[in-house]
């Protein structure tokens, strides 16, 4: 008898809608969901641990792995690499274990290419002016960066319509509720 494979959930959304905080509630509520760690090129930060916030490597050596095509998805963003290992995901899913993915919208279309089976959840803010107030009262980036990032989500915005689910962070419980109930369906499923 074939045992059962794991779900593929993918979380998308512009920085600032709340991602990361739902993302980690689900994983408090889930624990028999992975998160996928991603590898990245850019330096460590005082609070993370490596290969549970990242897998921090070097740029020759995410380069290696792509030419490998270790990586299911990857992107050069802000002059650093990002990227998820395919390995990570099949060893998870393929041992009946789901996994959850938090990646921006280019990797969720990329991962959904590969696995038709993952399931895209794109989480977007009420509106963009609602997101400048969110990314400004974080104070973590400057002028310029607030406007990329606005026209990123711009362009992430455009691509809503090739998400499965699409939610609307008004209200940060909201939004994490109606994703715990998605999430419960989409493990009973794989169970």
């Amino acid at each position: 008898m074939e045992s059962k494979k794991g779900s593929i959930i993918v979380i998308s959304a512009p920085s600032g809608t709340g991602k990361t905080t739902i993302v980690r509630r689900i994983l408090n509520d889930f624990p028999e969901i992975v998160f996928s760690v991603s590898a990245t090129t850019r330096k460590k930060r005082e609070h993370e641990v490596e290969g549970v916030d990242y897998f921090f490597i070097s740029e020759q050596e995410f380069k290696n792995k792509i030419q490998n095509n270790e990586f299911v998805e990857w992107e050069l963003f802000y002059d650093y690499y990002y990227g998820t290992f395919r390995s990570f995901i099949e060893n998870y899913v393929n041992n009946g274990k789901s996994v959850i993915l938090e990646v921006d919208v280019h990797g969720a279309l990329e991962i959904k290419r590969i696995y038709p089976e993952a399931i895209l959840i794109y989480i977007a803010p009420p509106s963009l002016e609602e997101l400048l107030i969110r990314l400004k009262k974080r104070q973590t980036e400057n002028e310029k960066d607030l406007r990329k990032r606005i026209e990123r989500a711009k362009m992430e915005l455009s691509h809503k319509d090739k998400f499965d689910y699409f939610i609307i962070n008004n209200d940060l419980n909201t939004a994490y509720y109606e994703i715990k109930v998605l999430i419960g369906k989409i493990i009973d499923r794989s169970n």
